[in-house]
């Protein structure tokens, strides 16, 4: 296998990285990456994942993971864009318990789905019986707001008219997983350097503070993390991108993000000490993010027990 990006996966990182840079305004970034074209339909999925990369490192609380991940849907069914199209798919096959079933039946949905990226025009739902695609003018919608601050919305949908996919999720639940691993990565890369930065600048005790021993030991823990992060996430996706299997891959993957991130961002904010947690300070972003994330993926937990279950059926 080769995790090396082509050119234009490159670019892309390059051409969001400086978007994301340039404009502070949320708003004025998405309207920058729509003119670039990076959230229009395509089948690439190393270069989608190359651009959530950047979005992570960015912390950006747009809704580039839902409406990118909606976009390779869109591609791979043949359905032509049309307004902004979301993600609602929480995972009604067991995979996350505490998630409500959704049921499609006669080309109408019933159901309840919750923390869809608010302002949505049409919406790509995971019912029990596949992946559907529905007008969320058919919807009953409530403000929801996410862990990050970002606006979202419940849908209530009673026999809303709407239209069959596919007849199962697993494609789209696994590219929308590996594309939350790819943000985490990039989070976790960011507050990596903005550590490594701080630390090094910090003066107590007349030495920088990375020269401590404890500090240098916490971040290089931080580091193995992020690159075995780094390179579970690109394993999956390389292998979904080129049509092999990778259930297995893809939990790894997720139980990385979920764990390994969840003790970089810990460990950014202590080896910080009381500036992490200043609003006005770039590091505040990242952590909300970073927890958004893992509540996505299910938690840790979760995964080692689907890995767990895999190992016993090949036993």
């Amino acid at each position: 296998m080769d995790f090396d990006l082509t050119e234009t996966q490159k670019e892309v990182i390059a051409l969001a990285t400086s978007i994301f840079e340039r404009e502070k305004r949320e708003e004025d970034a998405w309207t920058q990456l729509d003119k670039a074209g990076l959230l229009e339909a395509n089948d690439d999925l190393l270069a989608h994942c190359a651009l959530l990369v950047a979005a992570g490192a960015a912390a950006a609380k747009t809704p580039i993971h839902s409406v990118t991940t909606a976009a390779l849907a869109l591609a791979r069914y043949g359905v032509a864009p049309a307004g902004r199209t979301h993600l609602a798919i929480q995972e009604p096959d067991g995979r996350d318990p505490y998630a409500p079933v959704t049921t499609f039946a006669d080309g109408t949905i019933t159901g309840v789905k919750t923390c869809v990226p608010a302002n949505a025009d049409r919406v790509i739902v995971t019912t029990a019986q596949g992946l559907a695609l529905v007008d969320t003018a058919h919807a009953k919608r409530e403000p929801q707001i996410a862990t990050t601050g970002a606006p979202h919305e419940q849908l209530t949908f009673d026999r809303a008219p709407a239209r069959l996919l596919a007849d199962d999720n697993a494609w789209l639940f696994d590219r929308a997983a590996i594309g939350l691993c790819a943000m985490e990565l990039g989070i976790c890369e960011s507050v990596l350097r903005r550590t490594a930065t701080y630390t090094s600048q910090r003066v107590q005790f007349d030495r920088p503070i990375a020269t401590f021993q404890a500090v240098a030991q916490r971040a290089a823990d931080a580091y193995i993390d992020v690159e075995t992060l780094r390179v579970t996430t690109w394993e999956a996706a390389w292998r979904l991108a080129n049509g092999l299997p990778a259930t297995r891959e893809v939990a790894i993957a997720k139980t990385f993000a979920a764990e390994a991130g969840a003790r970089v961002v810990y460990a950014a904010q202590h080896l910080h000490g009381g500036i992490g947690f200043d609003l006005d300070y770039p590091l505040a972003r990242y952590y909300p993010l970073s927890k958004w994330i893992e509540l996505q993926i299910c938690g840790a937990s979760a995964q080692y027990a689907r890995l767990g279950a895999m190992l016993a059926a090949s036993g």
